[in-house]
């Protein structure tokens, strides 16, 4: 197919009149198609437009659309009670169960009702488009459109292509979604697509770090928010998720990938799901969600004194210069040292040496370097705005070496987590899991480099994308922390992406 279009003109029709197909509809009825919505269950359709309708007067009521166009999107919104009344349209969007069989069953019927010329997307958020589409006279038509929940207010749309997928088709979704106001990213159709898959070690890490006994869930969620910048941590996400939900998504994208260890579910989250423990939905998940109960606060050091010594810091590292600014402002005796050919340490007083993580733990470093008393610096977003930081030490590290340490970190402003010894720490460890997780999705050509960023800020508003991450730290530093986690598990989940060790070696631009 050499051209292809879907204009504002067109109209629109949605089948499954749930949450995500009532959202879709009311998308497309905001940007002015005339939308068709059917649903199987009788009353279905019409009961969603009458939930839109009251929605948009709410958001009439608030001042953020007016009566006009409260109107005018309901005049465009239609319940159809059968598949033959949404013939005549140039679009159906597909909303039903999440199963293979449903969706099959679904778009040979709309098949034998529709024209040939007609587009079929579906929703669905981890089936093989290829699949679906597999028996149709017209699979080329077929194409992935995945709204986010809720659809109306996350801003992504992943347009998916299975193997039959026509390249026209997929570029007409795509400038669709972007006329409905949506950010839209091309992904090709691999279990899990971009965001599904990507995403899956912000969760198995923090699950790991928790059953390995680092950090206790409200601590954890904490470093990954205070110092990660991420907006929940994985635990809160999960018990808003709903772990029959989560569990759900990483055994499919496990079994889709034929059992890649990356992909490996937790045993902790099964205990969860089997327990009935499934989050907020019901009152109980890593959280306590009943009425009386109040969530425990994060593992926060108590306040210490800073130490007497000169401190010096090693400014040539940002880290470093960071905490100096912010070590000079309240008043410390600070000796700035930026000429080092040793990038990795931050600080240095008396006996004590911080550094930041490289992926080892804490122990094994002290070991190789000689220096006992060593303790580990986190990954920071924004170290000259972060309200805290998280720390490990070696095992050699005496109690007094890590509380001057402590110490110093909260004379600069921060609140000090202490954390377990353990390689990566926290924030180093997830954010280098997702880099590099992000460029294996890129070498195996399933979107662009650019695309993961896209999705991954749009689809789970993460505060930078993973390739936007690596770039900052720099590709060599990211390939180190997940070769040393291979190094310390020894399990092929932590074996580098091919595309890393490539960039590495090459000094390529990681968006190229």
């Amino acid at each position: 197919m050499s051209e292809f279009s879907l204009g504002g003109d067109v109209v629109v029709a949605v089948v499954g009149a749930g949450a995500m197909g009532a959202g879709i509809a009311q998308i497309a009825a905001q940007s002015g198609h005339q939308v068709l919505l059917y649903d199987a269950k009788q009353g279905a359709a019409q009961t969603a437009i009458d939930s839109i309708s009251k929605q948009l007067a709410v958001r009439v009521e608030r001042a953020k659309l007016s009566e006009g166009q409260r109107s005018q999107t309901l005049r465009c919104l239609r319940a159809v009670d059968s598949i033959e009344a949404i013939a005549g349209s140039a679009l159906v969007v597909e909303a039903i169960v999440e199963k293979l069989e449903a969706k099959r069953e679904l778009f040979a019927l709309l098949e034998s009702v529709l024209g040939d010329e007609v587009v079929f997307a579906t929703n669905t958020s981890s089936i093989s488009i290829t699949s679906i589409a597999a028996g149709l006279r017209r699979p080329e038509r077929v194409v992935g459109m995945h709204f986010f929940n809720p659809a109306v207010v996350m801003p992504l749309v992943e347009v998916v292509s299975g193997a039959a997928t026509d390249i026209a088709v997929a570029e007409g979704v795509f400038q669709l979604a972007g006329q409905w106001g949506k950010t839209p990213v091309h992904a090709k159709s691999t279990p899990g697509f971009i965001v599904n898959r990507v995403a899956r070690p912000f969760y198995a890490e923090g699950l790991r770090l928790y059953q390995e006994g680092v950090a206790a869930p409200e601590t954890l969620d904490a470093i990954i928010r205070v110092c990660g910048g991420f907006r929940m941590g994985p635990f809160e996400l999960m018990d808003l998720i709903g772990h029959d939900v989560n569990y759900s998504v990483t055994r499919s994208v496990f079994d889709g990938y034929y059992g890649d260890p990356r992909f490996a579910p937790s045993l902790v989250q099964l205990e969860l799901v089997n327990a009935g423990f499934l989050g907020r939905k019901t009152g109980r998940g890593f959280y306590n969600y009943a009425d009386s109960s109040r969530r425990p606060d994060p593992a926060v050091e108590p306040s210490t004194p800073p130490p007497s010594s000169e401190i010096v810091v090693n400014t040539s590292h940002p880290v470093g210069s960071a905490i100096s600014k912010r070590l000079i402002g309240g008043g410390l005796n600070v000796v700035e040292f930026s000429e080092s050919t040793e990038q990795d340490w931050i600080a240095r007083f008396g006996a004590a040496v911080v550094a930041m993580t490289d992926g080892r733990s804490a122990s094994q470093r002290a070991a190789e370097s000689s220096i006992d008393q060593l303790i580990l610096l986190d990954l920071l977003l924004d170290p000259e705005h972060a309200k805290g930081i998280a720390i490990s030490s070696s095992a050699k590290c005496s109690a007094s070496g890590r509380q001057v340490v402590v110490g110093m970190l909260q004379a600069a402003g921060f609140d000090v987590y202490s954390v377990a010894d353990s390689p990566g720490l926290v924030v180093m460890r997830t954010v280098a899991m997702l880099a590099n997780e992000a460029c294996d999705a890129v070498h195996q050509a399933v979107c662009t480099p650019a695309a993961v960023d896209v999705a991954m800020r749009g689809g789970v508003n993460y505060p930078k994308g993973p390739i936007a991450w690596a770039a900052q730290l720099g590709a060599d530093v990211v390939l180190g922390v997940v070769d040393h986690l291979y190094d310390h598990y020894r399990e092929p989940r932590y074996r580098a992406s091919p595309r890393l060790r490539e960039l590495q070696w090459t000094g390529a631009n990681i968006y190229e």
